[in-house]
């Protein structure tokens, strides 16, 4: 099969849109039907909607400003804790803003700047729980210098390298000869030491983010 023709059997990835303008409306609606593999507008909101409401959603694109007001990163928070992945799309630039929605739990985050081909990746890495880091989300992991940086064993680092490189937690397995559950029990250790430094890393991509923060992993190496 052809990828073109795997493209077209394939189920699409649901979004929901929230944004308080128009245009990005229709702009974001004309790119999902162009996209590869496809990406069906099931939500369009001008307003941010009750997470509870958002059900068989894949991905939530969500700006971070409303009617002109200051960023609302609340927002982010409560989509994220709710399960949702959300691929923030804003205006915002600053680093600070860019590392405290990967706090929150965003799965990625582009400036509008950074346009179809970024914003149609990350949806598609979101959708399947993989990391999409566009140039300003780069950015602002290399200008981190916060200390709360949790010490990982030898092992604990090389399980994570493993896991951002596959699909699965049983490749993980077979390639460094250990059983699917002491893969689980490496991974629920470094999130737990991440909670603990007040640094939560609750999805594939919030650990990839925490990786590359903290100098454990290269863009090279992933």
């Amino acid at each position: 099969m052809t990828d073109d023709a795997a493209a077209a059997t394939a189920e699409p990835i649901r979004v929901a849109i929230v944004d308080d303008h128009d245009v990005v409306h229709a702009g974001i609606e004309a790119w999902c039907r162009a996209a590869s593999p496809p990406i069906e507008l099931v939500g369009s909101f001008t307003e941010p909607p009750d997470p509870a409401d958002l059900t068989q959603i894949d991905v939530v694109i969500l700006d971070l400003q409303f009617r002109e007001g200051r960023p609302d990163l609340d927002v982010v928070r409560r989509f994220a804790s709710n399960g949702h992945q959300v691929v923030v799309y804003t205006m915002s630039t600053d680093t600070a803003t860019v590392l405290a929605c990967l706090d929150l739990g965003a799965a990625c985050f582009l400036t509008k700047a950074e346009g179809r081909a970024h914003l149609v990746a990350a949806i598609a890495a979101a959708a399947s729980n993989a990391a999409y880091i566009g140039p300003t989300m780069a950015g602002a992991i290399a200008d981190d210098r916060r200390a709360e940086r949790p010490v990982l064993s030898p092992r604990e680092q090389e399980v994570l390298l493993h896991w951002f490189r596959t699909e699965s937690k049983q490749l993980v397995a077979a390639a460094l000869y250990i059983t699917p559950a002491t893969v689980n029990t490496h991974l629920a250790r470094v999130r737990t030491k991440y909670a603990a430094a007040g640094r939560p890393a609750t999805t594939k991509a919030a650990l990839i983010a925490r990786a590359l923060q903290d100098g454990l992993v290269t863009l090279d190496e992933l």
